[in-house]
């Protein structure tokens, strides 16, 4: 064969392990399999078949495709999965990729390649860490430095290196089974050593090049990964900075009566110790918007007895189809409170709070209203722009919407002196939130189930 023709088959052969490997790790499924440490022996299979497949067929193309022997990456197929799957999965992946061999009547590779991917898989058991496998690398210069500094009082072996010569031994082997079986082993060779010895790199970088494309794809899950934990973790800080916050003002109000009026005062005591049950309770950071009413009906029982129950009405018009829509927790308490604080609050007669549901477009839209002295100028915010001088309160609505929905989430508000404030969300209609949890749905309850305090 041509010294040229090998060197232009090396090279191709180093395109093909990179694309398949780049095509392998966009299947979601592949990766769930390829990452974990520990395989049943159905995902073993799975793994070996899903990623075999395309190296089974480049033993297809070198058999029936004349001068085409760049697609042929068997052994380091098989390396690659025995060192990923261990041993069982190293033999499963030589019979399977090894398997058209046999009718091109290159019978030996079989046997070889099943040996070769019993030895990774070995390598793979006896490894300390299995982060060394993904970690591989053919340039191992300073893995030798690092291993003659690690072992200069006591001498140990590498795992890297091991692994290395392994394969550079089982690449040698090949290469000597093919001069003497010419007619039954597949191998390439080449009589100048310069070439033997780009053979040699090709195999090793066959095998590293998959490993570092599925050691970036595991990284980048890690990452992502993190992000979640690192968004559940935000979120969960922002939900404990709302409830102590209205647990304050709901205790001050109770204070207020304990003296003038320690009955009413015993009933609040209740009532709060069942909203505390209640968000003892709920760990999910996504609740149906029936529970969310359903918390604002105990917290309006509490104020209404603060405020007088001829100057706290409420109205409701709940949508029915919009009570099962998950929203994230404690999101409306915070807007009845400040709605309640600010605007009803410094009015003499009191006033009206309206609570408002309905879909629009696969969009939620909830409204809080009061009729109360207003806010001043009116005010259109998303949830990146934040809202100042508002409170911890309303700053941890914008700052949560921002975090769950991103910019697919609005909240605006528009205020006008003497008349009232509309507070109105925006939210689109989600099941579940990746990396959140969201709670399941809560027991029909009908409409008629929502009361208006003061009746």
């Amino acid at each position: 064969m041509d010294q040229s023709l090998i060197l232009i088959t090396l090279l191709i052969k180093l395109g093909v392990a990179a694309a398949v490997a780049s095509a392998l790790v966009r299947s979601k499924a592949f990766k769930n399999i390829l990452f974990l440490e520990q395989r049943t022996l159905l995902q073993k299979l799975y793994l070996v078949l899903f990623g075999g497949f395309a190296f089974a067929i480049g033993v297809v193309i070198q058999g029936y495709v004349h001068n085409f022997l760049a697609a042929d990456l068997s052994f380091e197929a098989v390396v690659l999965l025995g060192v990923i799957a261990g041993r069982v999965g190293g033999i499963m992946a030589g019979l399977f990729i090894s398997l058209p061999y046999v009718f091109q009547h290159q019978w030996l590779n079989l046997p070889f390649n099943v040996f070769a991917g019993l030895l990774a898989g070995w390598l793979r058991r006896v490894a300390d860490d299995y982060e060394y496998v993904w970690t591989f690398t053919p340039f191992v210069d300073l893995s030798v430095y690092r291993w003659i500094r690690r072992n200069v009082r006591r001498p140990r072996p590498d795992w890297q290196i091991g692994f290395l010569l392994i394969v550079i031994l089982l690449s040698f082997l090949r290469i000597e089974l093919g001069r003497v079986f010419p007619h039954h082993f597949f191998a390439l060779d080449s009589p100048r050593w310069a070439v033997k010895l780009a053979i040699y790199a090709t195999s090793l970088m066959c095998i590293a090049i998959p490993l570092k494309v599925f050691n970036n794809a595991r990284i980048e899950r890690k990452l992502e990964q993190q992000e979640r934990a690192l968004l559940r973790a935000r979120v969960e800080a922002l939900q404990s900075q709302i409830n102590p916050h209205f647990l304050f003002n709901t205790l001050n109000s109770i204070s207020s009566l304990v003296r003038r009026d320690p009955d009413t005062a015993r009933e609040l005591i209740v009532k709060l110790a069942n909203i505390l049950r209640g968000l003892l309770r709920k760990t999910d950071a996504f609740v149906p918007l029936r529970d969310e009413f359903s918390f604002i009906d105990d917290y309006l029982d509490i104020e209404v007895v603060r405020f007088g129950r001829d100057k706290l009405r409420l109205v409701k018009e709940l949508d029915p189809a919009t009570l099962e829509v998950q929203v994230p927790s404690m999101i409306l308490q915070p807007l009845v409170e400040n709605s309640i604080k600010h605007g009803l609050g410094p009015k003499i007669d009191g006033g009206t709070l309206s609570l408002r549901s309905r879909l629009e477009s696969g969009t939620l839209i909830v409204e809080i209203e009061d009729d109360g002295v207003g806010m001043g100028a009116a005010h259109l915010l998303e949830p990146p722009t934040g809202l100042g001088g508002t409170g911890i309160g309303m700053a941890n609505v914008v700052e949560r919407l921002k975090m769950l929905y991103g910019a697919t989430a609005r909240m605006r508000i528009d205020s006008r002196s003497g008349i009232g404030t509309l507070v109105q969300l925006s939210l689109p209609v989600l099941q579940s939130v990746e990396g959140v949890p969201v709670s399941g749905l809560a027991a029909a309850t009908p409409a008629s189930h929502y009361r208006k305090p003061g009746r």
